[in-house]
């Protein structure tokens, strides 16, 4: 129940951030409201239990870069369409250190058009005060 909770609370807070990314309807009527605008993010319309199949591929391919602990795609948040495609997922992660705590992480993605995926980012999610990074 928990895990669910915050997964919701992220992925809010995600679109209020994204919604100010995308660009509005031109008005010479060219482009749709439904079609992606090239370089603007969107926000997922797909349920938090699964990645869809391009993002999962996308995942399965640059997760090789991430090796400081077990990586779990919980939620798709955005994509953005550029010369490929740029994903942001939520992961929960469980540090490969057994002294460190379970974390959250945002994971960016860049999918080009050949297939290869890479990590383009990483952001840890501070979500409650004791998982803080310490100084």
């Amino acid at each position: 129940m928990k895990k669910k909770a915050v997964v919701y609370v992220v992925i809010a807070i995600m679109s209020f951030v994204l919604c100010g990314c995308k660009e509005q309807k031109k008005s010479s009527g060219d482009t749709p409201a439904t079609d992606p605008l090239l370089g603007g993010w969107e926000i997922a319309s797909h349920e938090a239990e699964e990645l869809p199949e391009d993002a999962q591929g996308a995942f399965d391919k640059a997760k090789k870069e991430l090796t400081d602990g077990e990586y779990t795609p919980v939620s798709l948040l955005a994509t953005q369409l550029v010369a490929g495609t740029n994903y942001c997922i939520l992961c929960q992660v469980t540090p490969d250190d057994a002294a460190s705590e379970q974390k959250w992480t945002l994971v960016y993605i860049y999918a080009d058009l050949q297939g290869n995926a890479e990590i383009m980012n990483t952001y840890d999610l501070y979500i409650a005060q004791h998982s803080m990074p310490k100084e």
